[in-house]
């Protein structure tokens, strides 16, 4: 086994060494960056973007891997663009045989080869960022700024963060060292002794429909910098943006000199269900997952033979027990609940309000008009369609519709769900968010996740009440975020202790341009893996350190 650095080692070192500095300083950084501008990425990026994306509709997805012979389309779009490219499928035990061949090179390459080439990568992915983000637009329903930025330069960032926790682990022991004991009057005990990073073998990252990149990218990155080959499966309806990311790794690495099955595309024909052919295959041994809390449970009970990483469901929570910003405090929730029409893991969903009221810096405000105020916050940014639809992007599945029409018939409406028509796309599936008013009471409304533009204002006894719904709900089903507005230190004390009781990360009293449901790369756990929410967190050692293994060897001098 050798490390002697790769050339793209030498040509990243200084980003490397400037995310190994971000991930212990936990300030703000990062290395690509999210503004769509002409400014930053020259005048025609966004339009070489589009033609490089369109180029792909209507026709065979341009790549050479192992195959059965078919080829597979799958994808829908959100927005009703017909997009009919076609994926060459291969079988479980295909990927597997290709990804398992192309492991002893990579292994042997060491870990600052590896991550040189995993650089060189996110170099290249960053050059088609905007082939990235029409892709994750017109697959997800995202709006095409959040595409850009959670599914071009953000993506990219959580990829690099996996990166710099995998080199740091991966680096933390020599790679050598001399070993010598006294031995009484004789000559002391000497030994030489090398300690081999062995990756666990192949990889498997099954991909989700609405952030089918920034979810994956962690896992792939991780595991591709650690050793493991891996099989990239995305969701039926988002082949394509992991489809472009598998071309464009592929290409480095044969031209870096390694086997490009490193990274192998899994696309699956209707009803075939290969992520769990692939999950339970012997030679996988570490699984990333996000999506349902069925399947991500599934996985975790039976894929006994692989670490198995997920990220979930969960009931996101706010609570509001006062607040020197009411204005804020609206628009605060208001915007988080529209962006990309709730369909977020990260979306507060249950939002928790005392039935007397709260005090302001308005004066006293009745529960309902706290209810009010934030239902106003979403009509307003949701107005104007052509301004609406920049913000809440279109709906990704038939599942969310059917949601909005079954909390029609759950609560009082504050704010009732709106059909938009989208002025550039008028295929485009549109909806405004709903909020319901709901009492402490209806547990079994509340208490299961309403994934989509549905939220509820809940009537509690008291903040103290409040937070003990947060315990309760979140301490059983999970959750990726809390928020808790007051203006009684008291209160955010409680808040946060009962926030680290269930695991759950928390933020107090936003009202600016920081919300909820984003997270920022290098600064911000995505998930903490302490509840049922998701087992992992996006990313940090315990992320990347199951990845690999060290494995020694030793001699006498």
């Amino acid at each position: 086994m050798t490390d002697t650095p790769h050339p793209h080692y030498d040509r990243h070192a200084e980003t490397l060494n400037r995310a190994l500095t971000a991930i212990t300083e936990r300030g703000y950084w990062s290395a690509y960056p999210e503004s769509p501008s002409p400014r930053v990425y020259g005048e025609t990026a966004a339009a070489d973007g589009k033609a490089a994306f369109e180029a792909y509709l209507g026709g065979n997805f341009p790549l050479d891997q192992p195959t059965d012979g078919q080829w597979i389309a799958t994808e829908t779009s959100p927005y009703g663009v017909e997009l009919n490219v076609a994926y060459p499928h291969a079988t479980a035990d295909q990927l597997v045989a290709a990804a398992s061949a192309a492991l002893p090179a990579w292994r042997d390459a060491g870990p600052q080869t590896r991550v040189g080439v995993c650089l060189e990568i996110l170099a290249r992915l960053h050059q088609h960022v905007f082939e990235l983000a029409n892709s994750v637009q017109f697959t997800s329903g995202q709006a095409f700024v959040m595409a850009f930025q959670a599914g071009g330069a953000h993506a990219l960032d959580r990829a690099l963060e996996a990166v710099a926790y995998s080199y740091a682990e991966m680096t933390r022991h020599p790679g050598t060292a001399g070993w010598e004991k006294a031995a009484g009057k004789g000559d002391p005990l000497r030994m030489t002794k090398t300690f081999h990073v062995v990756p666990r073998g192949v990889a498997l990252v099954i991909g989700c429909n609405t952030f089918p990149t920034w979810n994956s990218y962690p896992g792939l990155f991780a595991s591709l910098a650690t050793g493991n080959p891996v099989i990239v499966k995305p969701h039926p309806r988002a082949v394509l943006p992991l489809a472009i990311t598998v071309r464009y790794a592929r290409e480095v690495l044969a031209e870096a000199g390694f086997d490009p099955n490193l990274v192998l595309l899994a696309p699956e024909a209707a009803d075939e269900k290969l992520a769990t052919t692939l999950a339970l295959h012997p030679a996988v041994k570490i699984v990333d997952f996000t999506g349902s809390t069925e399947y991500g449970d599934w996985l975790e009970a039976n894929a006994r033979q692989a670490a198995v990483y997920t990220e979930k469901a969960g009931l996101n929570t706010v609570v509001i027990d006062s607040t020197d910003d009411f204005v804020g405090l609206c628009r605060n929730l208001g915007f988080t609940l529209v962006l990309y029409s709730g369909q977020m893991c990260t979306t507060s969903q249950n939002i928790l309000i005392p039935r007397d009221g709260i005090e302001t810096d308005q004066g006293h405000k009745s529960f309902d008009e706290v209810a009010a105020g934030i239902a106003a916050a979403v009509g307003k940014l949701t107005a104007d369609p052509a301004r609406g639809v920049e913000l809440t992007g279109a709906i990704v599945n038939d599942g969310v519709l059917e949601r909005l029409e079954e909390v029609t018939k759950v609560g009082e409406a504050v704010l009732e769900s709106r059909t938009v028509e989208h002025p550039a796309y008028p295929g485009a599936v549109v909806r405004t968010p709903t909020i319901v008013k709901l009492d402490a009471g209806d547990t079994a409304t509340y208490s299961r996740e309403w994934f989509g533009p549905i939220s509820f204002a809940i009537a509690t006894d008291s903040t103290a009440h409040s937070l003990e719904i947060l315990r309760s709900t979140v301490g059983e089903k999970g959750a990726l975020t809390a928020a808790v507005y007051s203006t009684d230190e008291a209160v955010l004390a409680a808040a946060e202790n009962a926030a680290i009781e269930v695991g759950v990360h928390l933020s107090a009293n936003l009202t600016g341009g920081v919300f909820v449901n984003q997270s920022a790369a290098f600064s911000d756990f995505h998930g903490s893996g302490a509840n049922a929410a998701a087992n992992a967190a996006l990313t940090d050692g315990a992320y990347v350190a199951n990845r690999f293994r060290i494995v020694q060897s030793r001699r006498h001098v």
